[in-house]
């Protein structure tokens, strides 16, 4: 197992109005499975993948991270966690327009104080298994969507997370770079990576290998996927 919550609640305050975003959300991801969270706007699962992501902290409950209890760690050393235990791809990608995609995919590095060289040929290796190695010197405004969605996962992945969150991640794409990217997730995901995304389109989350549906703030459904579509095929 490489996460668990158990009893995780998250409560915002509106002025005096106490609002329930999760409520007494349990469930785990094994190591390797590939699942899709699925829900309405405002149903809460994006505030559980700012959790999971530790970017977010609970109200209340427990979140469990390949076997730590990092809901009760803080500060410098839950920064450590996220850099070095969580890959993040993101909707809008979150690219940084000045540098090009190998400085984009660096960065993680960068900032745990990896030295140049090591961290250059990891992000060289990081791009060539998402198909940019001919791309390493162009900057976001030079690649198509799902270019920059593939160096959003090749920076992902430089760190070698202990797993891949992925929130809407073909949300900006045409139907092909959409497709193209769930086939770069099923790779990734054979090859044993733990993959947890968000999505809103049915058609996507089939494409995983378990669907985790919320509705105001709690599971309505945990269920996994019969047959995945494979993409590519």
């Amino acid at each position: 197992m490489i996460l668990r919550v158990e009893n995780l609640s998250k409560i915002y305050r509106n002025g005096a109005i106490d609002v329930a975003a999760l409520r007494d959300v349990e469930f785990s991801v094994n190591i390797g499975e590939f699942v899709s969270i699925m829900g309405q706007s405002g149903s809460g699962k994006s505030t559980l993948m700012n959790i999971l992501g530790c970017l977010d902290s609970l109200s209340a409950g427990k979140y469990l991270l390949d076997g730590e209890d990092v809901s009760l760690i803080k500060g410098k050393k839950l920064a450590q966690i996220r850099n070095q235990k969580i890959g993040f791809v993101f909707q809008s990608y979150n690219l940084l327009p000045r540098l090009n995609a190998l400085q984009n995919v660096e960065l993680p590095m960068l900032y745990g104080g990896v030295r140049r060289k090591k961290r250059r040929a990891a992000a060289l290796e990081a791009l060539e298994r998402v198909g940019l190695a001919g791309r390493v010197h162009h900057k976001p405004s030079e690649l198509s969507g799902g270019q920059k969605q593939r160096v959003a996962i090749a920076r992902a992945l430089i760190n070698s997370p202990a797993i891949l969150l992925a929130d809407e991640p073909t949300g900006n794409l045409d139907s092909r770079s959409g497709e193209e990217i769930m086939e770069i997730f099923q790779r990734l995901n054979r090859e044993g990576v733990t993959i947890v995304m968000v999505t809103h389109e049915p058609e996507i989350a089939n494409h995983t290998n378990r669907i985790v549906a919320f509705k105001d703030g709690r599971i309505i459904s945990d269920e996994p996927v019969e047959n995945p579509i494979q993409a590519g095929s």
